[in-house]
């Protein structure tokens, strides 16, 4: 058992690991009479062989279109029954779905995911539909420039490691995958030595343990093994990316190689971003939906304050081996992305030579801290930070970031500045809209 705190009690998350692998995490939330179920598998874009990209996203799909015993028109409904929620996703190093519902709903939610686990169907017809609506979504991303700046970036950053690639794929090998592509990416990795059960609600653990055993104890392990990704060779230069294309508003991003979540210098550089662009938090699945304070952060005040820009973020997000951290901008209209980027980077080098204010980065925890609560305010958000540290590298980090924040000194987040925004770590992306 492993206590954390907060701001109100202090919980306890029950680790058990099922004969064939399956790791289960529960944590007890009494205050409403609601359960929630991740389920968390460790594949996602980066474990994607050549002419298969895209490939983890495309099962994502195909896993809600039906199994061995929930017909594809009852897959909604069995939630939705119990005026539930429910949803997924793909991102680069993890696939994860979810059902949020009474607790009444708990063996129903297990008793999908075990579906979801081992009995997927792949229906050859489903899979060719599918396949027109993951095109159109691609190529939706394309029309958006912003989005098409962000991919073209992170792809010029990357040389060898295969964070280059989308996470819904390129379109040449969305064109060409089989069925037989999908089934075999989907028996492969869907196995319960590659999972993580999540679940956090009004339960209680014996039973929601039983329960496990009951829908997922039968589920064979697979052979998972899979060789590392090459790590990224050190960048030696600036690089940058042009995009000239119908649109109505420029787009400046530059992107950085950033530590991974277990790497010393992520919270110094998750710190520095909030003085920079506002505080984000951590919950991939909540933190960005919300903005962030941004009115003493100083490429805000350094761009939108001044009218070169009419919006700027900055995103680090915890990631299991090296990624990005990225600074996007919106130039206003008739400003020349040239005076954005000298402004830009302007302050990025006087961050560098001078550091942070104390009173900065005493701002900056401030932010963060209370970021940490909005992210605990629902069991739905709790169970999803669980499981995604959890697939990122391990789930006891969870309860310690506001430890890890708070032990963040000046001289850290000046290295952090010194090594990840030198100008030889950076790649710069312009879109140029053309009339």
């Amino acid at each position: 058992m492993y206590g954390f705190y907060n701001a109100v009690v202090t919980p306890v998350i029950h680790e058990e690991v099922l004969s064939n692998g399956l790791r289960v995490l529960v944590q007890e939330v009494h205050t409403a009479p609601l359960a929630t179920v991740w389920c968390w598998y460790r594949v996602g874009s980066k474990d994607e062989a050549a002419g298969l990209t895209g490939v983890s996203h495309w099962c994502e799909h195909m896993n809600f279109k039906g199994t061995t015993n929930i017909p594809r028109d009852k897959v909604k409904g069995i939630i939705e029954q119990f005026g539930g929620y429910w949803n997924g996703y793909t991102w680069i190093d993890q696939t994860t779905y979810t059902e949020t519902a009474t607790r009444d709903a708990l063996d129903r939610m297990l008793f999908i995911e075990s579906e979801r686990m081992a009995g997927c169907l792949y229906d050859p017809a489903d899979c060719e539909s599918e396949r027109t609506v993951i095109i159109s979504e691609l190529q939706g991303g394309e029309n958006d420039p912003d989005q098409l700046l962000d991919q073209e970036l992170t792809a010029t950053a990357f040389r060898v490691h295969p964070y280059r690639h989308p996470t819904i794929g390129w379109q040449r090998d969305l064109e060409t995958m089989t069925r037989d592509d999908l089934y075999g990416h989907y028996k492969r990795f869907y196995a319960p030595n590659n999972a993580t059960l999540v679940i956090v609600g009004d339960v209680e653990t014996a039973d929601v343990l039983r329960r496990a055993v009951h829908h997922f104890g039968n589920i064979p392990a697979g052979d998972v093994a899979r060789r590392p990704p090459t790590p990224e060779p050190e960048q030696l230069g600036e690089r940058r990316v042009t995009i000239s294309k119908e649109g109505t508003t420029a787009y400046l991003k530059i992107g950085y190689h950033a530590p991974a979540v277990t790497d010393p210098g992520f919270f110094p550089l998750l710190a520095l971003d909030a003085v920079l662009t506002g505080a984000k938090g951590l919950n991939l699945w909540a933190s960005f939906r919300t903005p962030p304070p941004q009115r003493s952060a100083r490429l805000y005040r350094a761009l939108v304050n001044t009218g070169l820009a009419s919006a700027v973020t900055g995103g680090v997000v915890p990631t299991q081996q090296p990624f990005l951290y990225t600074l996007s901008i919106t130039a206003t209209e008739g400003t020349p992305l040239a005076s954005v980027e000298e402004a830009t980077l302007g302050e990025i080098d006087r961050v560098r030579r001078e550091g942070v204010t104390r009173d900065e980065l005493q701002k900056a925890k401030t932010q963060l801290r209370a970021r940490l609560v909005f992210e605990n305010d629902s069991i739905t958000n709790i169970a999803h930070q669980i499981g995604y540290f959890e697939t990122i590298a391990r789930w006891q980090i969870y309860p310690t970031l506001r430890e890890r924040i708070e032990q963040v000194t000046l001289d850290e987040v000046s290295a952090a500045a010194d090594v990840a925004l030198k100008p030889s770590n950076r790649t710069v992306g312009w879109f140029e809209p053309t009339l």
